[in-house]
């Protein structure tokens, strides 16, 4: 996709942010053209890390979520705040690599799977067909072996037949299932989980095995069994896991949310000298390292970070030099207005609006609202950001929840399954709520 093309594709789920959207979709495009590139050359092109500034609630979190589900790359979203030094408290940075590829595993896994699945289904068909039939008996003396041979494979085509039509649902087979044979302990260590986990494979093979089990279930259980058992011995782990650990490498995003919160230099008290410690341990990553998985080593060179934050307390300059200088490119999001609101609720593939008509029609209910009241719904949910916390578009899920309160708890009791939402119902819901600053502070 051209960049134009990625914004005008963002533009469905996302409302504004043109500078946002632009500078994603440069980077995304520049990944593509760097593959393009001789070897040689593209290993010295770094990504363009971005660094989003704006309020809470205008789309930094779902520009970004879009983006990686357009790209079909591997994604993972991180809280900054959760990493702190090792050894005192919060996860060790390293551990957002080894979950993105883990992602990236099942993704290359899935996509696999859809590939051998028909072969895994006709392979547990035949085990299945194995089980329901007798065992073929000996030829008699005077019988024709080839008449004999006939006569079992058109016996089998009948079961098959009636296997597919479901006529065999409601009989029960015995098949084999694995068990693992695992023994229950804790782990407290510095060391992350998945590399104890490898060692103790090494240590003592005879924790770690199968243990096969006779159970009773019903044909299309057994079936859905079979077909997975078949499905992992079709899928060859060493090759997925090479894919995975390659499209992490060349393609993997890591969007790191409230970068704010760990800003801060050397010098303060309290917690301030733990979040400068976060930010050099988040650096090497964001640098360029080696991380050791389960999977491989995982280099982070060619790795996206798109980092957000608030910057309400804060300013990116309280970040640490070296880390600011990982993120050269910087957009601003504007906060939201009710323009915007009246597009959100309406525009976007999945707007609120539709979202809470959909709910409804499942209880038979016909919602609809006029376009005065969603005038009035933007104006409320503007009003409440001005006077409380701005929490950008995320307070149109608190008004629309309170203005939706009465319809969505008697809705299936309603005797008039036609229900038109327009401005005097909306001020009628919501006027007093708004009006009082201490309620609203509350409730909406």
């Amino acid at each position: 996709m051209t960049p134009r093309q990625i914004v005008s594709e963002l533009d469905k789920f996302v409302v504004g942010q043109a500078a946002a959207k632009r500078a994603v979709a440069i980077a995304l495009r520049n990944r593509l053209r760097r593959q393009k590139l001789p070897p040689e050359l593209a290993e010295d092109i770094a990504p363009k890390n971005i660094l989003m500034i704006g309020p809470t609630g205008v789309g930094k979190t779902e520009i970004a979520r879009r983006l990686a589900r357009l790209a079909q790359s591997p994604f993972l979203k991180v809280e900054a705040s959760k990493f702190t030094e090792v050894g005192y408290v919060g996860r060790d940075v390293e551990s957002m690599v080894r979950d993105l590829v883990e992602l990236g595993v099942d993704m290359v896994r899935a996509e696999r799977l859809d590939e051998v699945s028909a072969k895994a289904m006709q392979n547990a068909e035949e085990r299945l067909l194995d089980i329901l039939l007798p065992p073929p008996r000996p030829v008699a003396p005077d019988e024709d072996p080839a008449a004999a041979r006939e006569q079992q494979r058109r016996t089998r085509e009948q079961f098959r037949d009636q296997l597919r039509a479901g006529r065999l649902d409601g009989r029960t087979v015995e098949v084999e299932v694995r068990e693992k044979a695992f023994p229950s302990f804790e782990i407290i260590a510095g060391s992350a989980v998945e590399e104890v986990d490898v060692n103790l494979k090494d240590m003592l093979p005879g924790l770690f095995q199968w243990k096969m089990k006779k159970r009773k279930v019903k044909v299309p259980e057994a079936l859905d069994y079979l077909t997975q058992e078949e499905e992992q011995k079709l899928i060859d782990m060493d090759s997925v896991a090479k894919s995975a650990v390659e499209r992490v490498e060349q393609a993997g995003i890591i969007f790191i949310d409230e970068i704010d919160k760990i800003a801060g230099r050397e010098g303060a008290h309290g917690p301030e000298v733990s979040r400068e410690g976060v930010q050099r341990d988040i650096l090497p990553i964001v640098e360029g390292t080696t991380v050791n998985t389960k999977y491989g080593m995982v280099r982070t060179d060619h790795v996206l970070f798109i980092a957000a934050g608030a910057f309400h307390v804060s300013k990116p300059s309280d970040l640490i030099p070296e880390l600011q200088g990982r993120f050269p490119i910087r957009v601003e999001l504007e906060p939201l207005g009710k323009e915007e609101f009246v597009r959100i609720l309406t525009e976007p593939k999945s707007a609120l609006v539709k979202q809470y008509t959909a709910l409804m029609e499942t209880e038979g209910i016909d919602l609809s609202f006029t376009d005065e009241a969603i005038s009035r719904i933007a104006d409320y949910a503007t009003l409440v950001n001005e006077r409380t916390e701005n929490i950008g578009a995320r307070r149109l899920h608190t008004v629309m929840e309170k203005l939706l309160d009465e319809i969505s708890f008697e809705g299936p009791d309603l005797g008039n399954k036609s229900v038109r939402i327009d401005e005097a119902y909306v001020t009628r819901m919501l006027g007093d709520i708004v009006k009082n600053e201490d309620l609203s502070r509350y409730i909406l």
